[in-house]
């Protein structure tokens, strides 16, 4: 029984014209033996699995063959092609330098060197993974590669580059491969399918290409398992569930929801694709990618950077006409955003979920290009909401425990005459500085008649009136009195006056993290008060946290009184001799 063999190796290049997606650089290399323009050193540089041994190996075998076809390949037939095609070739030798990098390894090899090819011109040289070799090493190195025996031909093969020395990149002929294409991809996996006799979908096989990143290897391996797992019928769902890859139709839906701006379904097609064991970054990632091809296929001249077959890239177009350029950057923006903050996250399910409450939002123009809500503007409701029967009328402002200072009373309205049903919140209630509703028919007819018109919104100009620091102190003062039932409140409101910073902006100043709380959750109690009071509604304060000892204007009465006793010596006779102190 024949023994089985991997694609990756059944499969790889034996001849310039069979190399996958290099098309340039192999025609380059034939042209270079059919002329006999051979140098002594070259570097092939490129990512994994994009044919660099194989194609020093083929330059290896075609240089040797006595019988070279007219197209420059080599002919398989002589002594020199038999012998490499067995493995058995002393005219190749291959280095791994990622396990061979010292300077003893190198001195083996130059005695290598030193022995002429048996049959055939030249001996080649494969140093594999080059730039792991040690300093020393390369510095042992350098001056064979410079003038090797006119028979050696080294050639250096690496995935990093910028990591061998100058001075080995000066002695070689460089030649840089290319990520191959997913085309080009899925046309050599079709090919493997059908002398393999397996059935595979198309969309199964760009699947499978996109998958490897750019690696005809990687593509190749991802074959066989997924061939092995599905029994031969590659389909596009076997694939998927194989490789455990985010089918692109949740991505679809989430746009839909999107572009929407329906909040409740994006978070359930989350919570879809996590109950599927998908990562949360892997998640995010990808749909980054989403948006980066939609952006790309709304341009019909970069249609072609979407690396896909052409049934996706028609499909991913007709998508992006849904979107604006503005939305689509702004949703990059907002996925890239996630990206960078996500290892740092405390929760990162709740940064992806808020990302994807942001991008439902994206097409408001209350949303800045940062993913900001705009000033002064609202965004859009998180779902659409079906219309009520019955309309209720709640108190504008939500009861909290702590305590509030209470506003004056305006002065009642002469009570209306009894009626069956009683008309509460027939007065207006206020909503804030220039804002107030008016209801002028009771809660139960409202519910009775779906056609009672909401109650309307007046907004009013807002109040102005100057007044001066006297009167501001007076009226700070009094909103202490107005709220006893805080003493807490009470006491520091008394303690610490508002010092003017520039037209209505006031500043209070306090020295503790308990002051500063406590202020700072009572400052729109104190706005409203303040404000009504001296109808004005630009009056503005602000609690600002000092560090040490309080200024004197945040001085206690006692604190005051000890100051004055000791600068004015008639006040503090006066005060000993009547025994005045603060009670």
């Amino acid at each position: 029984m024949e023994q089985y063999l991997v694609s990756a190796r059944k499969y790889r290049p034996a001849t310039f014209a069979s190399v996958v997606g290099q098309k340039a650089l192999a025609t380059t290399l034939k042209n270079a033996i059919k002329s006999d323009r051979l140098a002594h050193a070259y570097l092939f540089c490129g990512s994994r699995g994009v044919g660099k041994t194989s194609c020093a190996r083929i330059f290896a075998k075609t240089i040797n063959c006595t019988n070279r076809t007219p197209d420059g390949e080599a002919c398989n037939q002589c002594e020199s092609c038999r012998q490499f095609n067995e493995n058995r070739s002393l005219n190749i030798i291959e280095l791994d330098a990622a396990s061979n990098n010292g300077v003893e390894d190198i001195r083996s090899l130059q005695d290598q060197v030193q022995v002429p090819p048996a049959i055939g011109k030249y001996r080649v040289f494969i140093v594999d993974e080059v730039h792991m070799l040690s300093s020393a090493a390369f510095n042992a190195f350098l001056k064979t590669l410079e003038e090797p025996p006119s028979y050696v031909i080294f050639i250096l093969a690496t995935t990093e580059k910028h990591k061998v020395i100058p001075t080995i990149l000066s002695r070689c002929q460089i030649y840089d491969f290319n990520r191959i294409t997913v085309n080009d991809m899925v046309e050599h996996l079709q090919y493997v399918a059908n002398q393999e006799g397996i059935t595979a979908e198309p969309a199964a096989l760009n699947v499978i290409a996109r998958k490897a990143d750019g690696a005809m290897r990687d593509a190749l391996s991802i074959f066989d398992q997924v061939a092995a797992s599905s029994m031969n019928n590659i389909t596009y769902s076997s694939t998927i569930d194989n490789l455990n890859v985010l089918d692109s139709a949740y991505y679809n839906r989430l746009l839909e929801a999107f572009l929407s701006g329906n909040v409740a379904d994006a978070l359930l097609i989350y919570k879809e694709i996590r109950d599927h064991g998908f990562n949360n970054h892997f998640f995010l990632t990808g749909l980054g990618d989403y948006f980066r091809d939609l952006v790309v296929a709304r341009d019909p001249k970069t249609l072609t950077l979407l690396e896909s077959d052409n049934e996706h890239r028609t499909r991913m177009a007709q998508l992006a006409e849904k979107c604006s350029p503005r939305w689509l950057y702004l949703a990059m923006d907002l996925c890239n955003t996630a990206d960078l903050n996500y290892r740092t996250a405390a929760n990162k399910q709740f940064l992806v979920e808020l990302t994807l409450i942001k991008l439902c939002q994206a097409d408001s123009p209350s949303l800045n290009l940062d993913g900001s809500i705009a000033e002064g503007q609202r965004l859009k409701p998180l779902a659409a909401t079906q219309p009520s029967t019955q309309t209720t009328l709640q108190s504008p402002i939500p009861t909290t425990p702590s305590p509030q200072i209470p506003t004056p009373k305006p002065t009642p309205a002469p009570a209306p005459a009894p009626a069956s049903n009683p008309t509460p919140h027939s007065a207006k209630t206020p909503l804030g500085p220039g804002i107030s509703i008016k209801a002028e028919r009771n809660v139960t007819q409202s519910a009775q008649n779906p056609t009672t018109p909401l109650p309307t919104v007046q907004h009013q100009p807002r109040q102005s009136e100057p007044y001066s620091e006297a009167a501001l102190t007076l009226t700070w003062n009094n909103c202490a009195k107005a709220n006893t039932a805080a003493v807490a409140l009470n006491n520091i409101i008394k303690s610490c006056p508002p010092r003017r910073v520039r037209d209505d902006v006031f500043v209070v100043a306090v020295t503790s993290d308990a002051q500063f709380k406590i202020l700072s959750d009572n400052i729109p109690t104190i706005h409203n008060y303040l404000r009504s009071h001296l109808h004005n509604d630009n009056i503005t304060i602000t609690v600002e946290h000092t560090q040490g000892e309080a200024a004197p204007a945040v001085w206690t009465e006692t604190k005051v009184l000890e100051t004055m006793l000791k600068e004015n010596s008639a006040l503090r006779r006066l005060a000993e001799d009547f025994k005045l102190t603060i009670s």
